[in-house]
């Protein structure tokens, strides 16, 4: 499986939500933000879900994301200064705007499906958020709606995120983790942290 600076592994599980900071976060538009809440609580009894998170941060993040509402925290990984990256069995709508309200940094998690299927949701203090699909052909299988995840829409609204997070992004490189295809969605995940800008990730050609 290919990795992320730091192995991005299939041990969390987990989904995510929305919006606000010291100055309240801008909330992502309701259609938006709703659809993906639906869908994950319909697709959830379909397999076992796990999640990845990589946030800006040097806070000390289990005791942070525990507050928030996830669980089953796996280590911390550091794959550059400014950095962290964890994973997570569980969480609710509400633990990634959460984490980003109290530690006051940029934010993006992935929530798989039985690694066959990644759902990206991706927030910054100051209200900047966009949504995602990882491994569209494998989506399909479990008829997930392609259409609630427009990919021209995503990739611009990753590339807003990473400029708000005060990240270099690589356009083709997020298009490439949004509509390629991968025995494992966390190899897809890989790609776009990369694309994204995060330091120190990478992932194995």
């Amino acid at each position: 499986m290919d990795a992320v600076g730091v192995e991005i592994g299939e041990s969390g599980r987990g989904r995510a939500g929305r919006a606000s900071s010291d100055a309240p976060l801008a909330p992502t538009p309701p259609s938006q933000a709703q659809a993906l809440s639906v869908l994950l609580a319909n697709v959830r009894g379909m397999g076992n879900f796990g999640g990845s998170l990589a946030i800006g941060s040097t806070a000390e993040l289990r005791d942070l994301m525990e507050a928030t509402g996830y669980v089953g925290i796996g280590d911390t990984d550091v794959p550059a200064e400014g950095w962290q990256v964890s994973e997570f069995a569980d969480a609710d709508e509400r633990s990634l705007p959460g984490l980003v309200e109290k530690t006051g940094a940029p934010a993006v998690m992935v929530s798989f499906l039985d690694s066959d299927v990644g759902f990206v949701e991706a927030v910054t203090p100051d209200g900047t958020a966009w949504t995602g699909l990882l491994n569209r052909g494998m989506a399909e299988s479990y008829d997930i709606p392609l259409e609630d995840f427009p990919v021209d829409t995503a990739v611009a609204g990753a590339l807003a995120w990473s400029a708000a997070a005060g990240l270099t992004s690589e356009a083709e490189v997020v298009r490439q983790a949004l509509t390629g295809s991968a025995t494992c969605a966390e190899e897809l995940c890989g790609i776009l942290l990369v694309g994204l800008g995060i330091p120190g990730t990478s992932s194995a050609a």
